[in-house]
């Protein structure tokens, strides 16, 4: 069984060969996946495996996703580290956890209540739990009563990009990160109001599990 020396070796590997080893320099996010303890954030027999390059079961058809995919959603949001984030599919909170550690204030929406009450104990294990507010709930229709947003990220794949999303972001600015297309592979789409006007940047393919709620599957 691996200590938490352990755990760290692991983690900045990961960093460096996984993440910085890939193209992504996002100092935030970087300094971030260094320090959150991914391991905290899956079933104990799942942990020796939890810094590897691949997404691990969580429970209940769940997955925490690939931590470059991690990487790569957290530094699309170019958090500078005072945003208020709105986190569509809780899962087991990692991904909540890294937004938090870079300073942000974060609400993330869990559809299966088993899995919001999980990760809330994730989080408090890890360190975030007053950090992040984990709510149940269809994350698809976004949260109205809190927006807007500075930026919004969606964990599971969806067949469209939602209007209420887009809605609820910032005006002068505001990013949505989400993962859209088919059941079976989706694209993952960086989309910036300005106003009135959307505009969207794809950056490559990827595999989710699917968004269930209203705007979902």
């Amino acid at each position: 069984m691996l200590d938490e020396a352990g755990y760290e070796k692991l983690r900045l590997d990961m960093v460096a060969r996984q993440i910085k080893g890939r193209g992504i320099n996002d100092p935030k996010t970087l300094a971030a996946l260094s320090v959150v303890p991914r391991h905290l954030f899956v079933p104990e027999r799942y942990r020796p495996e939890s810094y590897e390059d691949h997404p691990l079961p969580i429970g209940f058809g769940q997955t925490i996703s690939q931590p470059y995919m991690v990487a790569l959603m957290t530094a699309a949001l170019a958090l500078k580290g005072s945003e208020k984030v709105l986190e569509v599919g809780t899962g087991s909170g990692y991904q909540a956890a890294l937004i938090a550690f870079i300073g942000c204030s974060v609400v993330s929406i869990e559809r299966n209540p088993d899995l919001a009450r999980k990760a809330r104990l994730n989080l408090a294990s890890a360190g975030y739990g007053e950090a992040v507010t984990v709510i149940e709930g269809d994350g698809t229709l976004g949260l109205p009563a809190k927006a807007p947003f500075d930026a919004i990220i969606v964990t599971a794949g969806a067949p469209k990009i939602s209007e209420e999303l887009k809605a609820e972001l910032r005006g002068d600015g505001g990013v949505l990160v989400m993962p859209v297309g088919g059941l079976g592979l989706q694209e993952l789409l960086v989309v910036t109001r300005q106003g009135r006007d959307f505009h969207t940047q794809n950056l490559g393919s990827c595999r989710f599990v699917p968004l269930v709620g209203r705007d979902g599957w």
